[in-house]
């Protein structure tokens, strides 16, 4: 587990994507999250929905199920559960600005729903959910047992969990560690990141069977470059992009050159990127 070596607190990650907010939906899009490249030939946009559909297989969803989607950003998964899958779907988030853009394109209202909660003190019943999705929102979490314990604790027998996550290597070099994956930890606001394994027996530990984990490294990496390039584009043709990284005020700024050292640190292997899934049989 590489940790920040900055504390971390949750008004830190609400203020990190609410500064950022106009920069991660004119860069990313509303689904704020890589894109999986299988052929090469994807669109951008047809690579994030396939990132989604690979998380939603492993959901297992059915029409009438009630979903939780923890760290739903901008709902942009939460509303294909719904209008798609047929799903009654709430998404939790700690960013006012995502639950205001969020509820601005949600039509017909009421399904998703959003609320502002941290899921480490979740009011969440336990029982309650037939399946639990969450698409990069553990590398926030401070307590990663926690996050894999509430999900167990509020799915019903037979439902399943199914997250993607940023990841550290196995095995990192040192000067991996200190100049590429803890800087990103603490630029991102990203208390910590575990590896693959490390996840998986953590979901194993909070009961989940049928723990399966797929490495998508190599199919994610190219998202990089693409927002890289975005934001080069942006500071060239929108003032406002200089202005917001110049104004000392804006403590997350630092996250537009940390963009390169995620490129770098995924193409040295020092980051990974996994799908994982798992089931409450009891």
């Amino acid at each position: 587990m590489v940790e920040s070596t900055q504390p971390i607190s949750i008004d830190d990650i609400a203020r990190h994507y609410d500064q950022l907010d106009h920069f991660y939906r004119e860069i990313w899009g509303e689904h704020v999250h890589h894109g999986v490249w299988e052929t090469g030939k994807e669109t951008p946009e047809q690579a994030v929905r396939r990132l989604v559909d690979l998380v939603l297989e492993r959901a297992q969803l059915r029409p009438g199920m009630q979903v939780l989607d923890v760290g739903c950003g901008y709902g942009a998964t939460s509303r294909i559960v719904a209008q798609e899958h047929g799903a009654q779907v709430l998404g939790l988030t700690v960013s006012p600005a995502q639950v205001r853009y969020a509820e601005s394109v949600t039509n017909p209202p009421g399904n998703p729903r959003y609320l502002i909660e941290d899921w480490m003190h979740n009011q969440r019943e336990s029982g309650s959910y037939d399946a639990v999705i969450s698409i990069e929102c553990l590398e926030h979490m401070h307590d990663k047992d926690r996050f894999f314990a509430e999900a167990f604790r509020v799915l019903k027998p037979g439902g399943r969990l199914a997250v993607s996550a940023w990841l550290s290597g196995e095995e990192l070099r040192p000067w991996e560690h200190r100049f590429l994956v803890e800087p990103v930890c603490r630029e991102g606001r990203l208390p910590a990141l575990g590896t693959a394994s490390e996840y998986a027996r953590k979901m194993q530990n909070a009961g989940f069977e049928e723990v399966s984990v797929l490495d998508l490294s190599e199919q994610v990496v190219r998202t990089w470059p693409i927002c890289a390039w975005r934001m080069l584009v942006g500071l060239v043709r929108k003032p406002g992009y200089l202005r917001f990284l110049l104004d000392p005020k804006n403590d997350n700024r630092i996250f537009a050159l940390t963009m390169f050292r995620i490129w770098l640190a995924y193409r040295r292997g020092a980051m990974k990127y996994g799908i994982f899934g798992g089931m409450k049989k009891t």
